[in-house]
């Protein structure tokens, strides 16, 4: 498991709509995230949530001319804090991440995680819940998400 886990916004505002968001701290304990990403949410954050802010505002900056402010704030915080694995859905988010060798997940793989450690008992009604709510899922990527967990 990584040090840090460091989730972007997106992550946050999908598992809170569906009402999962303790999903996260069920699979990875404490989650860090930016003021930045805070100010996004918009909503009261829980206890487990920390909020850090990044030190070299220069490399968070040079970000934000590919990604948006939160997965900028959270790309440049996962450099300075070392071993961290960023949950991240946006694709140019992914690939920045990727180029600067910074582990990666997102929305879908946070929910195999926590299928896998039997923190949720099926996946299939919570990748239902999130299509009711616009959230798109390749349905090539669903089927072998599914089938990885055996539903």
């Amino acid at each position: 498991m990584h040090n840090v886990i460091i989730s972007d916004t997106s992550c946050l505002i999908l598992l809170s709509k569906i009402g999962e968001l303790d999903l996260l701290y069920k699979t990875y304990g404490e989650i860090t995230i930016t003021p930045e990403i805070s100010q996004e949410y918009g909503k009261k954050l829980p206890i487990w949530i920390k909020i850090i802010s990044v030190k070299n505002k220069n490399k968070q900056l040079e970000f934000e001319k590919i990604v948006d402010l939160g997965e900028a704030s959270a790309i440049a915080l996962a450099l300075e804090l070392k071993d961290c694995l960023v949950i991240v859905d946006d694709k140019r988010g992914r690939i920045l991440a990727k180029n600067l060798n910074i582990e990666i997940t997102g929305t879908l793989g946070t929910l195999l995680k926590a299928r896998q450690l039997n923190v949720v008992p099926k996946l299939k009604p919570i990748l239902e819940s999130l299509r009711k709510i616009d959230f798109r899922i390749d349905p090539e990527i669903e089927i072998g998400v599914l089938r990885l967990v055996g539903e």
